[in-house]
């Protein structure tokens, strides 16, 4: 028997927006999409809009207390310093906390789908225990394949048991930086989804290319430079392609752009990050009218500010308009595309979410308009984008169930248990942190 569920407005994406409209739910699955007048009867969400589910396409669960560290240090070296240094002062049940605390936070802000790159495999625990739809990238690092292939092994057999038709796994090799090309392609040989971070920042392209600049003194820490960017050294062995997720992409010219798109490389747009870092604006309108496949990402709290998807999509909004210097550059109806549907495409996944058409699985938010600037509601693609907050969101399903609901589904013990991880990573004196770090 199915449900309907219906709303001032209903945005398919994939179809004009619906004034009234509903979703008919059966066996996890949208198996009707139309006029509210037109379906039985059911759960009626008034001022408010049903949206499909936000597809967060580059995401760091396990980072997600780390708001603050590392911020404004310019120096690369003591960045990953600090990191690596906190990291290790909690084990396997504080990162699988962060992860949980992570999860919750996508969902209360419409997010139903992550590609999570996992450092400890932790995302895989909890987008399971929560219910989020996850790809789960497990990242690898280093310059010897073989290390590298046992490494991931070891953090695949730990999470083994909580993938799923729902939560799937990957492989993220890091970076052309952190990762040599044989490790890249012992990866690609696995046969599994592979998310990698390319052409970030302007330091990065100058010691990939010529091994100078910022990172040049820090070489040691990094697989040695190819004297190429990271885009045409995976293009020309083939290691692009539509399996592939290529997170951020700020630093790519004009054939480096055609050849994510001819490749069906998917790019994750992860414009606060990006800003945040002072890496750059990312060329989204250059992207999009090649044909690329892109996505937005959040990345984490260790570079952007939040999960806040609302705030991300406001960014790849503004940014975009900035950047071209016209207020066509991007709509609000292009940007919703980008956060849903655009995502799934990035991810490999748009033949099952994305969208509200029947058939595909029922992922999907409920946002509110009472009370917005954007009410009463012109231009619903606009109330969501630019009036949405993660306090608006009503509902999140995931496969047609409620997996957050305001006002009821609140995590206590799930927040308590992740700020007891960041007390834990704080605890050290300050004489231990990098100078940089108690300067900051």
């Amino acid at each position: 028997m199915s449900r309907v569920l219906s709303a001032d407005w209903v945005l398919p994406i994939e179809g004009p927006p619906l004034r009234n409209g509903a979703i008919a739910v059966e066996g996890g699955r949208i198996v009707a999409v139309g006029a509210r007048d037109d379906l039985d009867p059911g759960t009626h969400y008034p001022e408010a809009v049903i949206v499909p589910g936000f597809v967060n396409a580059h995401s760091h669960l396990e980072y997600a207390v780390y708001g603050g560290f590392g911020d404004g240090l310019a120096d690369f070296a003591e960045w990953i310093a600090l990191h690596i240094q906190r990291k290790a002062r909690i084990g396997w049940g504080e990162y699988v906390d962060i992860a949980r605390f992570g999860a919750a936070q996508c969902l209360a802000s419409g997010v139903s789908t992550v590609g999570d790159c996992s450092y400890s495999g932790a995302t895989a625990v909890a987008c399971a225990d929560l219910g989020l739809r996850a790809t789960v990238y497990l990242e690898v690092f280093g310059a010897d394949a073989t290390l590298g292939l046992e490494h991931f092994a070891e953090i695949k057999e730990r999470v083994d048991g909580f993938f799923s038709d729902r939560v799937r796994p990957g492989i993220s090799p890091h970076a052309p930086y952190s990762v040599s090309l044989d490790l890249y392609r012992a990866c690609a040989e696995l046969g599994l989804p592979v998310a990698t971070h390319i052409s970030e920042s302007p330091a990065e392209l100058l010691y990939l290319t010529r091994g100078e600049g910022p990172w040049g003194a820090y070489s040691d820490l990094l697989v040695p430079h190819p004297g190429t960017t990271g885009t045409r050294m995976l293009a020309e062995e083939d290691l692009l392609g539509e399996d592939v997720v290529a997170a951020h992409c700020v630093m790519v010219d004009a054939e480096e752009i055609e050849l994510l798109a001819s490749t069906g490389t998917g790019v994750a747009h992860c414009p606060r990050s990006n800003a945040s870092l002072g890496c750059g604006v990312a060329p989204l309108t250059e992207l999009r009218a090649a044909g690329a496949k892109v996505g937005v990402g959040t990345d984490s709290p260790a570079s952007a500010p939040s999960f806040d998807f609302f705030a991300e999509l406001r960014s790849v909004l503004l940014s975009a308009r900035a950047r071209a210097q016209r207020p066509s550059a991007l709509s609000a109806a292009e940007t919703l595309e980008l956060g849903t549907l655009g995502g799934a495409r990035a991810l490999g996944l748009a033949a099952e979410i994305g969208s509200l058409v029947p058939g595909k699985r029922a992922d999907f938010a409920v946002i509110s308009t009472a009370g917005s600037p954007y009410a009463p509601v012109e231009d619903p693609s606009a109330a969501v984008v630019f009036g949405g907050s993660p306090d608006r969101v009503l509902a999140t399903f995931v496969n047609g169930e409620l997996r957050y609901e305001r006002g009821g589904t609140e995590w206590h013990e799930l927040t308590a248990a992740a700020h007891s991880a960041r007390r834990a990573m704080l605890a050290a004196p300050a004489a231990a942190e990098p100078a940089a770090a108690r300067r900051a």
